[in-house]
């Protein structure tokens, strides 16, 4: 203790006398020029670092008459945006508790019901913050509720069609949805009885175009079977086989369960889409292109099976590969490629794999580019999951009506089309360098003018501008955990209000 006083005076000391010599100094300074000090200039912003909360907007009065106006809008919305099966008790809500009501009806609408943790990591789309109070407190005051209502919903034909799919699949479960169909030998060309009637009952439920009487499986059936594998993505050869009568028996409650899955995806885009862009349904495998925002090609696709899903996701593509080697992804090369050249050696030497040497001894292969799987096109855009859209020489999977067979990259039917569309504004790849580069065999990376922005969508519902609604299978299974993320999620939020 005695030695920590002894240092706390002699500390005190030197203070002291280091004072006293800075006030001699300046005051012998002071006798002989006066000096300016310099100008204090911050080096950090003069805002403070904790900086005010601002305080609560209040939330906007509503007259007894628009009280009862915004209950009745609210109840018909929640139904015909897929928010509920039937209408909301909510003209017992008043005051506050009416006007917390609408705002949490419009953030559901225009940007989901679901928190980012409820997000997988491969869902790596996130709807735009949405703060609906402004445009609510505005709708007040100009007394103009009903446009509010009709103006919150995502601003896109594709999510107006489900709506109205929405509505009219519910009208057929009101009147009893549609009998199961059998298999029979009574369901081909020329065909009669008991059988070819129930078909053609079940089919016109679905397709006005078809009459609901008669026994005979005639032209007019044959032409409605063909209409309904294109709407499931079926082959539409007209032949009532097993994949055929399990489309047609997947119940009315499932297909408005798909509708409002797909219409919740739809509130993860932004406000606005590009005009020129690039769409992949994955669901379906088919990219489309679009152009001064009207869809002007498409082409047939194959994305990622079951386990090697394609993700959902938005960028910008920026580059295009000509005549691209394989850099094999290190899980494909341990689960398939090297098990392959045990079992055969040689395998990787005949189909143009070179091993190549890492750092710490460990080897990667790569596929040459007159050889590689990604034929001669790839098309790059930024994304944490190594996914591109890319050519093959395998084309025969084009063929097939399932097409969910790749790693999760894109295979495109047609990449040269593709990649002359996207260079066709880039004065350094006219056509003729385009095809003179491909011709050397060179790997050349090709720099796009204007780089376009890239959707990878999941729609297992969707519908054409006339209506006709299509829906195809769900093959990551990602409508029903959507589903269920949406049910814990107001599960949880009615505890949380209790």
């Amino acid at each position: 203790m005695k030695t920590i006083t002894d240092h706390r005076h002699r500390f005190d000391r030197i203070v002291r006398r280091a004072l006293l010599a800075g006030i001699a100094l300046t005051v012998a300074t002071s006798a002989s020029a006066q000096v300016v000090p310099p100008p204090v200039v911050p080096t950090l912003p003069t805002t403070p670092m904790v900086q005010p909360v601002p305080a609560p907007q209040p939330l906007p009065t509503l007259s007894p008459a628009q009280e009862s106006e915004l209950a009745r809008l609210l109840a018909r919305d929640a139904v015909a945006q897929g928010l509920k099966d039937r209408e909301p008790q909510l003209s017992s809500l008043t005051g506050p508790a009416l006007v917390q009501a609408a705002l949490d009806h419009a953030h559901a609408v225009r940007a989901g019901r679901l928190d980012n943790s409820d997000f997988q990591k491969d869902w790596a789309m996130r709807p735009q913050a949405f703060d609906p109070l402004p445009s609510f407190r505005d709708a007040v005051a100009k007394d103009r509720l009903a446009a509010w209502v009709a103006s919150l919903p995502p601003p896109y034909a594709g999510y107006d069609t489900l709506v109205a799919g929405l509505a009219r699949y519910r009208r057929i479960q009101a009147n009893g949805g549609w009998a199961t169909v059998g298999a029979g030998s009574e369901l081909r060309m020329g065909g009669r009885g008991p059988q070819v009637a129930a078909l053609r009952k079940r089919l016109a439920i679905e397709d006005s175009n078809l009459s609901a009487s008669g026994d005979t499986f005639d032209q007019s059936l044959l032409d409605a079977v063909r209409r309904a594998q294109r709407r499931y993505g079926l082959n539409p050869a007209g032949q009532v086989g097993a994949q055929t009568i399990a489309s047609l028996n997947v119940p009315v409650t499932e297909r408005i369960k798909q509708i409002k899955a797909n219409m919740e995806r739809w509130r993860w885009l932004p406000t606005e889409l590009e005009k020129n862009r690039i769409q992949v349904n994955i669901a379906a495998a088919v990219l489309t292109v679009f152009d001064g925002d009207q869809p002007v090609t498409s082409m047939k696709a194959v994305t990622g099976r079951p386990g090697d899903e394609t993700p959902m996701l938005t960028s910008t593509i920026h580059s295009i590969v000509l005549n691209p080697p394989w850099n094999v992804p290190s899980s494909i090369a341990d689960k398939e490629l090297w098990p392959k050249e045990r079992a055969n050696p040689g395998y990787l030497k005949r189909n143009g794999f070179r091993i190549i040497e890492t750092e710490g001894g460990g080897r990667r292969l790569q596929q040459a580019s007159e050889r590689s799987a990604l034929g001669r096109f790839k098309f790059d855009f930024d994304n944490p999951f190594a996914v591109y859209l890319h050519d093959t020489p395998a084309q025969s999977g084009f063929a097939n009506f399932d097409r969910l067979a790749s790693h999760g990259c894109v295979r495109l039917e047609k990449p040269e089309d593709l990649a002359r569309l996207l260079l066709r504004t880039t004065p350094d790849w006219p056509d003729a360098q385009i095809d003179a580069t491909l011709a050397s065999g060179k790997t050349v990376r090709a720099r796009v003018a204007d780089p376009v922005k890239v959707y990878l969508l999941y729609w297992t519902a969707f519908a054409t501008p006339n209506g006709t609604m299509s829906f195809r299978e769900d093959p990551y299974k990602w409508d029903g955990v959507l589903a269920n993320k949406i049910a814990a999620r107001a599960e949880a939020a009615q505890l949380a209000a209790r």
